[in-house]
């Protein structure tokens, strides 16, 4: 069959159910997608206007937030309309863009966490030389490496992909163009191709975890000798909020892409995915803001300078 692809769009199958129950599911995914956006664009902006947020640590918050927005409007839009829609079609180049958008943002995502932890090993560890080291230009270089290391992380995977030979059945058993479900409705052997997806996935994954514990079990003991249980307290709220995110992000995506074979179970597969790509972007927000001090005086400033225009609004 050559290269020759006779599939000219797939079918989202999504969550088929009765249409209330459908209608219920569209009003939760929108809500909450319209939460997660507005959560996490809150916290670009306060990190680019409030001058007590200028550091490295809020700077990669602003990417790993505008991450958590593309990575949630890269399905839930397409989704919600498939939800609507008696023909729940995307088309061949729109479902392989739509893989291909969604797996280099959350292989950017995971390089953006390690880069955090290594930032906060920094700042803790060595805090005489974080201005030198954490510098502007350094910054910009990490959370360009983080982009470019998505980029040639995944581009192979998707090529090896979009070249095989998808002659029907078209209907992915998801929400999303997802890779294993795409990608077993190649007429072909994928067995290759699903290994090397998984030595992939492994590989991001642990590089990801070892460099997070090394930097967090030096992080520890560095705090465990601060003198003042003060101390302790505030370095400790500084870095839960990175690490509780890291933690949920990572736990979820062992379980979905750290498997040989990811078919076992498409039922389980589709509610981790919404976990991943919906819930945890809607949760980020209220972890990082919660358990952050500095995030909660700039919410309480914005919240009053709101408050003071409303009442100027109001006066004659």
């Amino acid at each position: 069959m050559g290269n020759v692809t006779a599939v000219t769009e797939f079918v989202l199958v999504g969550f088929p159910n009765s249409y209330e129950v459908e209608i219920i599911f569209f009003v939760v995914f929108l809500l909450a997608y319209v939460v997660t956006v507005l959560g996490n664009a809150l916290i670009i902006v306060l990190v680019y206007t409030d001058c007590h947020l200028r550091s490295p640590m809020y700077y990669f918050l602003s990417n790993l937030a505008f991450i958590d927005i593309s990575v949630t409007s890269s399905v839930v839009p397409k989704m919600l309309a498939n939800i609507m829609s008696e023909k729940k079609t995307i088309s061949f180049a729109g479902c392989f863009s739509q893989s291909y958008f969604f797996f280099l943002l959350a292989t950017t995502g995971f390089i953006l966490f390690a880069i955090t932890s290594y930032d906060r090993y920094v700042a803790i560890c060595n805090p005489l030389r974080y201005p030198t080291i954490m510098t502007e230009r350094v910054c910009s270089q990490l959370v360009l490496g983080a982009w470019m290391g998505g980029f040639i992380w995944i581009l192979p995977s998707v090529v090896l992909k979009v070249r095989l030979p998808y002659c029907g059945p078209n209907v992915i058993d998801h929400y999303f163009c997802d890779s294993a479900p795409l990608l077993h409705l190649a007429c072909t052997d994928v067995q290759l191709i699903e290994l090397i997806d998984f030595v992939l996935s492994l590989f991001l994954l642990l590089s990801s975890l070892a460099l997070t514990v090394v930097s967090y079990a030096w992080i520890i003991s560095t705090v465990f000798r601060i003198p003042s249980a003060q101390g302790r307290q505030k370095t400790f709220a500084t870095c839960a909020s990175h690490f509780t995110a890291f933690s949920l992000g990572f736990g979820l995506s062992i379980f979905l892409y750290v498997r040989p074979s990811q078919m076992n179970s498409v039922h389980l597969n589709k509610i981790l995915s919404v976990l991943s790509s919906l819930m945890t972007p809607l949760l980020n927000p209220f972890i990082f803001s919660l358990r952050n001090q500095q995030m909660k005086e700039a919410w309480k400033n914005v919240l009053h300078n709101c408050l003071g225009m409303a009442k100027e609004a109001r006066k004659p």
